[in-house]
């Protein structure tokens, strides 16, 4: 994050043209504003936003799924698996994190992590 701010501010300081002395801002500014979403991604390796597909991943919370089948009858890379009436399962190296599976839990079972 330090070496973001510290070429921001250099291409604003050296940039001739008024295009260069700007673009930075929008780069300083984020930092300014959400410094704590950038050591998130980079130190914790996590989005608090849940958009980077890179850094989360869908699970199944066993106490409160109760088998209803939805998520998997749904799930287009069929990586949801389990029997009727017990807990599911979701392989991760089947997701391809839609989130079609999250959205068409009636119970709130599957969790962003």
């Amino acid at each position: 994050i330090e070496l973001l701010e510290e070429l921001a501010t250099m291409i604003e300081r050296f940039s001739l043209c008024g295009l260069g002395k700007s673009a930075p801002n929008s780069v300083l500014t984020t930092i300014l504003y959400f410094r704590e979403e950038y050591e998130a991604h980079i130190r914790d390796k996590k989005c608090p936003a849940g958009v980077c597909k890179a850094l989360f991943h869908y699970e199944v919370d066993e106490e409160l799924c109760n088998g209803c089948h939805l998520c998997a009858l749904k799930c287009p890379q069929e990586a949801v698996t389990g029997e009727k009436k017990k807990p599911h399962h979701i392989d991760q190296d089947k997701c391809i994190k839609c989130s079609i599976c999250y959205e068409a839990c009636k119970f709130d079972a599957i969790l962003i992590k």
